[in-house]
């Protein structure tokens, strides 16, 4: 199973998911998929730039979980009025972005991140 069809069964699945993006720890991204949804703004050009502007807050997340001896970061949402980001570290060197429409099932999301997890470190 390659990445895109493993984001797009995620983004699907979820039926609020503006788009999905895997991507490396530097926000550069390996795979991205969008969904038929309209999005406007930089978002709607390239769902990787999500990554990249957030990328700096998840090293501080991580800088403070070390620092409060909390343990590894296991997932962050962050929710904007016009959508939600769901991130989840897939390996020391990976993260996934999920993109949600602002009125989606964020738990549903989350589920389907878990459920694909494993799938998506195999193919790395």
């Amino acid at each position: 199973m390659s990445f895109r069809s493993i984001l797009g069964d995620i983004v699907d699945g979820c039926g609020d998911c503006l788009g999905a993006v895997l991507m490396g720890s530097d926000g550069i991204p390996i795979e991205e998929v969008g969904s038929g949804h309209t999005l406007g703004g930089p978002l709607a050009e390239e769902l990787g730039t999500a990554g990249v502007e957030f990328g700096r807050i998840l090293d501080d997340i991580r800088k403070a979980s070390d620092a409060l001896a909390g343990g590894a970061l296991d997932e962050t949402v962050v929710v904007l009025t016009r959508f939600s980001l769901v991130f989840r570290p897939i390996d020391a060197e990976t993260f996934l972005v999920l993109v949600v429409a602002p009125d989606g099932n964020l738990g549903k999301a989350r589920y389907l991140m878990r459920r694909y997890l494993l799938a998506i470190r195999q193919e790395l």
